[in-house]
Order: C-alpha cells, then structure tokens, then sequence
C-alpha cells in the first residue's frame, strides 16, 4: 500500500496513538455505504480494489506490536464470525482515543479499565430489550413472497427507518404488529433528509397491536454474557475482585420490567433483506442457497416435519472474473474450475454416471500421511535396467492408472496436491483428476455416492468406490466461461447430495475479492441469525441505546457520588472509593463518545449529511429525548412503533408498511465490541512509560514526535 504516515506524540500514550493511527484507515467501511479503496503494491504496481478491513490490514504494515495485536483481534472476529471487522476496527480507534483523554486527564489506570469493563457489561445487558426473536422461519415459508419484493429498497443505515428507493414499488401492505422502522436517518420519498421537528411533531396515531411482553428481556439476559475483564498482567493494574465498577441504579431496575412494543420476525425472505445491509445482490444469493438446501432435506426426509437447520459448511463459493454480474446464481452440487486441457474428457463423461474416488491427501509419489515414519537402513535394488530408466514417479502413475482402470473409476477428487504427471496420463485415458478439493465437498459426496475416502491409492476396492456421479459442464457452451487461466467451469453433482455452490461473476477482475467476500459475510450473518434465533433492531439502534444509557448513567453517577461510593463498593480502601466516585462520571462519558462518534460516522457515511459534525448533532438531538424519558429502550421502541404512521404525508401513508426492517447479528456485534475494548485495555496495561505532558519540560522538542508509517 502507498505509505502514510501520522504523527506520533511521544508525551501520550504510544499505543494508543498507534491504534488510533490504524482504526482511521477504516472510516469509511462503516455502514452499508461502503468507501472503496485502492490498495497499490509498490514494488509490482499491481492494484486492487478492497471495501473490507481485513483486506485493508492484510495490505499494511503491521511489523509493530501493536499493529500485530490488532490484527490478530480482526482475523479471530473475521474467521470465527465473517462479519463486524469494520464495528471492532472504529470502536478500537474510538475508545483508544477515550483512554488517552482520561490519561490526560489524570485518571488512574485500574479506574479506566474497572470502569469501561464494566459499563460494556452493562450495555451488553441492556441491549437484550431490542432483540427480535427469530422463530418458525421454515415453519411458515411463504413461497409468493420473494427477496426481489423487497430488495428495491435502500439501506439507510442509521436507527429508526430504512427508506424506499421508489414508491412505485410499494404495494404489499403488512400490519403495523408486524413493521419496524430502523434508521435516525429520516429521508421523505425524494431523498430529502427530514428535519427532528418533523419527525417528532405530533400526528393522527394508527392502532396498533397492544399485547406487550414483560418477559423478552427477562427470558433472554441469561444468554448475555457478562464476563469480567482478564486483562490483569500490567504492574499498572491489580484488580480487586470485589470491585463492582459500575452497578445498575434504581432507574435502571425499572427499565427492566418496562412494557414496550413486542416485534418478531418469521418469515425469511423478511429475514434476509433486514440482514443484507444493503448488498441485496449477494444476500438474495445466500436466500437461494438456504431454500435450495431447505427443498432438498425435504426431499431427502420425504416431508418437512423434522427442524431444519442451515448447514454453512455445505456452501461454497466460484468465484469467475470476467463475466457479468448477471451471470451469478446459485446451482445445487459441487462447481469448480479444471483446466481447458480437460474438456474432451467431460465431454465424454458427461452422458453417462460415472465412478467416483476420494482421496483424503495428496495424490502425489512422495505423500505421505501424518505421523508416517520412513524405514531406516532401507535400499531398493534394481534388476531390470529397463526398470532404471523409468522415473519413480512414472512408475508410480502407471501404477495409480492401473488401478483407476481395474475399478473402473473415471473421476478422482483429491483434498491436496495432485502430480502433474498423473493428470496428464488421466487425461488420455479419458479419466478427470481434481485436486484441492474442500473436506466438506469429499464428505458430501462420500455421503451421497456410498464412496469411502482413503489416504493411498493403493486402498482402493470396490467397497470404497462411489457410483452414479454426474459430470457436465456449468454452461452449455464451455467455452463462454472460460477464464484468463485458461480454466472452464464444471458442475459435478449425484442424487442426493447436500450441496449448494453460488457461481460470483464479475467483469472487473479487482473487485472480485470484494464481491465474494461480501457474499461471505450475508451468508454468516443469515447463519448466526437462524442458529441463534435472535437478531437485534439494527441500523443503529444497539449503538444508540447503549449511548443513552452510558449518558444516563453518568449523569446518575455524577448527582451521587456519595451514594455511588457506599452503594457499589465493598472492602475497598478508601482511596480507592473516593476516585472511583471523582472519575467514574468521566471514564463513562468518554466509553459513550466512542459510540457517537460511532454513530455520526455511520450516519455521514450515509452521505445524508454534510460533516460528521451535523450528523452529531442530528443524533444528540436524538439521544436528549431519549434521555430525558429515563427509558431509552422504550424509547427507541415507541419511535418505531410511530414512524409507520407518521413520517409521510396522508395520501402514501397506507403504503408504508412494505419498508422492510434492518437487522443486526447478536453474537457477532457484542463480541466485536469486547475484542475492540479488550484490546484498548490490554494495550493500555502495557509496561510502556507514560508520559501525560505534565512535568517533561527537559525534553527536546524534535524528541516529542515520531512518524507511524502505514
């Protein structure tokens, strides 16, 4: 990547400083209006066009300890949930820059991290009243409705309401029980932002469904992990296990029973667009593949009685630059790309079922398995000279030729490496080799072919070969989709066989990556959802609650700090009560920047506003009246349940609830937000010195910056 630099200021905390460098590279992958960027390699020129915080720290410079910690908290939240990088990236620059002003300021290390510990603890409690509950998907699938309805509408990702792109393509009416609005963003028909003013004036109010659910909170705060902070290795923090940092007051313990709009969603197609967060394309794509393995467990079971569960690992992706985006779909069986070379063989097995082998490693002279101890003190002797002038590894694909003919087998999918020299033999002999096959695509054709994978060649019998594959090519006319590497597209599929391969095409070879990454994460967000049974109101509004909170609680904790002090603290020294109490109200106000400055980025991403400053306005509008209620849940929850009736003028009105919802993933987004603040914590508990400002009058001033190169 072309190199950039910030400068360092060595008074302050230098890790922080680092981290803060690295989380603004990153701005403008928040929210569904992603800031593509192009990512120059200097020495080859080669670019490429990424819109993904992990493809944007593959491509810096993280020698430093800092820069390797932060990468190893994206990839375990990219490998483990494949969505919210972009969350823990911002909030790790965001509360960097919190710690460092409560540095500045002159509060102690064990307050900072007791405190934000415990506030996250206490956000990620408080966030369980705007779950959506996630019920009977399957039970209920209406096969009339389909994501095309519903994927005209664009994402405006902030907390109340999401706006249609045009109204033409409004008709489905839904009842009010059963509509939520999900951005703070508010856009009339015409794209016009709408004033506060507006949005709150009051207006004739829709009946709406009154059954309330006391319950959803309560019934779901046990799944809320509260864990307590292990970051405990610094000498500049010792944590007292009986500090409770931070402790619900009275207000909030009503907040819990309040009785609020109740919202469930039990329909997929519903599910799915609230999920895509505005990347409608690859999402209808992850819909199709969930129904195409909904359909075939039905066919397998004969009915559709048993719970049906999406099975992630039984979906993969092939990726075909240089074709339209038109051409991407969604096809039941196993597509994958083989060399030109092989299409006289397809050709020839494409008419009939052929015999299949799986090999578990690779298909090469020298493989051997794991734990394989070669013979010591062992010489082969050689009496034919013939035999000398042969290769071993000629020798060897004879041989593995021979028993592919004894068996009569056609078709050899290998999980490794595959020997050139082997393929070349099978290719004669009208026989296809594939290598570098997924353990999941072996498995699911062990399954629906009655094949047994075996580590050699030389294992194979007749009890290990599987029947009735079918081999053909992707297209028609093979060679339409024929790539740069001189490779074609195959579809290899049997009866049966669990598996689902969505075919990504795009003309530009450098947003390739972008797209199948894109794909990746609606397809973990689509799984975490059903596997969990629970989504958040999303577009903003966690986020926003979770400031409200933060605000009120500070407020609470700034009114009585006497109380504070005799009611959240036990065994304490008294030092050490006096300064939570002096420095909790701040350490809070600044835990709860991090999320407006969370929120007014995500909004001016939406490119809705004109600076960030607006867009933070706009939202601490917002967040006065949600404070000033005492129940910001409840708030938030009131607000959707009025803007269905109340944003437009009369004569569209009625049309209004076909506006889809935005979801978020539980999950994934608390755990973003513990990685990002675990790691400001652990890079603060660092044994670095630091240097607040006060007191280095001696330091040479060319000594107080430094450049962080990116």
């Amino acid at each position: 990547m072309v190199m950039a630099c910030r400068v360092i200021n060595k008074r302050r905390h230098m890790g922080l400083q680092q981290l803060s460098s690295f989380a603004e590279t990153g701005r403008t992958f928040l929210g569904p209006l992603k800031s593509s960027k192009f990512i120059i390699d200097e020495e080859c020129h080669e670019s490429v066009l990424i819109s993904s915080t992990v493809r944007l720290l593959e491509s810096l410079d993280l020698t430093s300890a800092v820069g390797q910690l932060l990468n190893e908290a994206v990839q375990a939240q990219n490998n483990t949930y494949r969505t919210g990088t972009s969350t823990l990236l911002f909030l790790v620059g965001a509360w960097s820059s919190a710690v460092e002003e409560c540095l500045h300021l002159g509060v102690p290390i064990s307050i900072i991290v007791s405190v934000m510990s415990e506030g996250l603890n206490f956000c990620s409690e408080e966030v369980v009243s705007l779950h959506v509950p996630v019920h009977n998907i399957f039970d209920c699938m209406d096969s009339t409705k389909t994501f095309s309805q519903l994927e005209t509408f664009s994402v405006s990702l902030c907390p109340f309401l999401q706006v249609p792109s045009d109204t033409d393509l409004i008709e489905e009416e839904h009842g009010l029980k059963d509509v939520a609005s999900q951005t703070l963003t508010i856009s009339n028909l015409s794209g016009r932002p709408l004033k506060s003013s507006e949005l709150f004036k009051p207006q004739t109010k829709v009946e709406a469904d009154k059954n309330t659910s006391r319950t959803l909170k309560n019934s779901l705060l046990a799944d809320t992990c509260c864990r307590q902070s292990i970051l405990i290795h610094s000498r500049h923090f010792n944590r007292t296990d009986n500090i409770e940092g931070v402790s619900k007051p009275d207000g909030f313990q009503e907040h819990v029973t309040a009785t609020h709009k109740t919202y469930r969603c039990n329909d997929l197609v519903e599910l799915a667009v609230g999920l895509s967060h505005g990347d409608h394309s690859s999402m209808k794509l992850v819909e199709e593949a969930v129904q195409l393995q909904y359909q075939n467990a039905c066919v397998q079971q004969g009915n559709c009685t048993k719970p049906f569960m999406f099975d992630i690992s039984r979906i993969f992706t092939c990726c075909l630059p240089g074709l339209p985006e038109t051409s991407s779909c969604v096809c039941p069986g196993y597509i994958t790309v083989v060399s030109v070379s092989n299409n006289p063989v397809i050709k020839e097995l494409q008419n009939q079922p052929v015999r299949i082998v799986l090999i578990e490693g690779d298909l090469t002279e020298n493989y051997r398995h794991l734990g394989f101890n070669k013979s010591a003190n062992i010489k082969t002797v050689l009496d034919s000279m013939q035999l000398q002038e042969d290769s071993s590894e000629e020798l060897w694909a004879n041989h593995v030729l021979q028993v592919l003919i004894q068996f009569k087998v056609n078709l050899v999918l290998v999980q490794g490496n595959v020997s050139e020299r082997l393929i070349e033999k099978c290719i004669n002999s009208k026989r296809l080799v594939i290598g570098s096959v997924n353990g999941s695509v072996m498995q699911a054709f062990a399954e629906a072919a009655g094949a047994v994978q075996v580590a050699y060649i030389t294992q194979v019998n007749e009890d290990c070969v599987g029947n009735g594959v079918c081999v053909t090519f992707w297209r028609s006319s093979p060679l339409d989709v024929v790539d740069r590497n001189n490779r074609i597209a195959i579809l290899l599929k049997t009866e049966g066989i669990n598996l689902v391969t969505a075919v990504l095409t795009n003309p530009v070879t450098a947003q390739m990556q972008t797209k199948e990454d894109r794909f990746w994460t609606c397809a973990y967000r689509l799984y975490y959802a059903l596997k969990e049974e629970k989504v958040f109101l999303g577009g903003g509004a966690v986020e926003f609650l979770c400031l409200s909170c933060l605000q009120i609680l500070a407020e609470q904790s700034l009114k009585k700090e006497n109380h504070a002090c005799s009611g959240w603290l036990h065994n304490t020294s008294s030092w050490l009560a006096s300064s939570l109490a002096i420095y909790r109200p701040t350490v809070l106000k600044f835990l709860a920047n991090g999320w407006q400055k969370y929120l007014s980025t995500l909004l001016y991403n939406t490119a809705n506003y004109s600076s960030e400053f607006e867009a933070s306005t706009y939202i601490q509008h917002h967040l006065q009246n949600a404070t000033d209620s005492g129940f910001p849940s409840s708030y938030i929850l009131n607000e959707y349940s009025k803007l269905n009736s109340r944003i437009f003028n009369s004569d569209i009105s009625n049309k209004l609830e076909q506006i889809p919802r935005v979801y978020d993933v539980v999950t994934p987004k608390i755990e973003a937000w513990r990685r990002a603040l675990d790691l400001v914590l652990l890079v603060l508990q660092t044994d670095s010195e630091i240097i607040t400002g006060h007191g280095h009058t001696q330091i040479n001033s060319q000594e107080l910056t430094d450049f962080l190169f990116l």
